[in-house]
């Protein structure tokens, strides 16, 4: 299978006006390409096939870097892939090797040597030329960007080749960073399954550890026929499944942050009062904040620090009394105080505050949100938390 060109033959120049005036033009066409895309699939389409019609290129392809030597076919269009299938290594190297390795454009103004490897042609004329620009960031190539154009367009390639740099160039940035961000979510991932396995053992598993020894002592009583100390157990067995139910209830509800609707002091009410009527415990909370709101995610953290600070506090701390405070100030920044009157941390099964696993994901909530969190704690005196962020992403609200 061959594929069709996709322009005018007669086409043989870069457009009315000169490419090398429009570059800018181009150029925001490009970068609009990559900033509106949603995942890396989409970005390399979207700027694959803007690329393309923007330099009237037939067909083009984008290889990316996974080794030192070799890169893995990322996107295509208008190019039988049947001759650049992964077996076809040489064929591959043919149309991005000298690029890479030389780190500069490469120009050939027709296809014949990789035809020869491919032992086919790769269109249906022989009129077709190569230009591949090398992807380069922080002075390493990362990726190459093949076009195969017109032969008269190729012979006009040097004009614009400052242009093919500069967009080689965004989109190796945009690749490092959608791969960065993939890296980022893998690791919330991880530090979620992390804190779900910690809870799960903590509370649903040890409850269910005893239940199942709960029911060898009833396959024990049941032997011996005594019917006093069955319905004793069996009562004990159902009190201990109102507990598991209780405390899976509690998972579910702390590990998914209420919907807000960008309202963060409602949804902070509101975990507040479940929390309070809940434990019984008397809980204070004190508003000091001005008409302004954060960004969505800093909402988010926030409402998520504060969420874990008191489920901690309900299931380790035995306080009576709860205060949580919310402030701001007029240079941006905000101030968040969590403190009850507890037993306090206790470092001997803990270790520092820092090792518990509940206050880790805090700290590295804080963190994300360009600020830090500050846990004061000594067995028997309670535990203070204070989260302190300058200039979270506040933005006014509309009058």
């Amino acid at each position: 299978m061959t594929t069709q060109p996709t322009g005018e033959r007669g086409n043989t120049r870069f457009g009315d006006e000169d490419l090398e005036e429009k570059s800018l033009q181009i150029l925001y066409e490009i970068v609009s390409s990559i900033n509106t895309s949603h995942g890396l699939d989409d970005l390399l389409t979207r700027f694959m096939y803007t690329l393309k019609r923007v330099t009237q290129s037939r067909a083009a392809a984008i290889w990316i870097a996974q080794q030192p030597g070799e890169m893995e076919l990322s996107a295509s269009s208008g190019i039988d892939e049947s001759l650049i299938l992964p077996d076809r290594l040489d064929v591959r190297r043919c149309l991005y090797e000298r690029a890479e390795t030389e780190g500069k454009i490469w120009v050939e103004s027709d296809l014949k040597k990789c035809e020869e490897i491919a032992g086919r042609q790769f269109f249906d004329d022989r009129h077709t030329g190569l230009v591949a620009t090398p992807m380069r960031f922080r002075g390493k190539v990362t990726g190459v960007i093949n076009l195969f154009m017109d032969a008269e367009l190729v012979k006009q390639i040097n004009s614009i080749k400052p242009l093919l740099t500069s967009i080689a160039h965004h989109l190796s940035v945009a690749i490092e960073r959608y791969n960065s961000d993939d890296k980022y979510r893998q690791h919330l991932i991880k530090d979620e399954r992390t804190r779900i396995a910690h809870e799960l053992h903590d509370s649903l598993a040890q409850t269910l550890a005893s239940l199942r020894f709960q029911v060898r002592v009833l396959d024990e009583t049941l032997h011996q026929g005594d019917e006093s100390t069955t319905w004793q157990q069996l009562e004990r067995i159902e009190n201990s499944l109102d507990e598991a139910n209780t405390e899976l209830r509690g998972l579910i509800a702390n590990f998914r942050a209420p919907a807000y609707e960008h309202n963060l002091l409602g949804s902070i009410e509101k975990i507040v009062s479940q929390f309070r009527n809940e434990t019984r415990i008397k809980t204070y909370l004190q508003k000091e904040w001005s008409s302004t709101s954060l960004s969505s995610e800093n909402e988010t953290q926030i409402l998520r620090i504060i969420q874990e600070a008191l489920w901690n506090i309900r299931k380790h701390s035995e306080a009576n009394t709860v205060r949580i405070m919310l402030k701001d100030d007029i240079r941006g920044g905000c101030h968040v105080l969590i403190e009850d009157d507890g037993i306090g941390i206790n470092k001997k099964i803990y270790g520092s505050p820092g090792e518990h696993i509940g206050l880790t994901i805090m700290q590295e909530r804080a963190s994300r949100l360009g600020g830090t969190l500050r846990v004061e704690s000594e067995p028997g005196e309670g535990t203070r938390i204070v989260l302190e962020l300058n200039h979270p992403g506040i933005q006014n609200k509309p009058s």
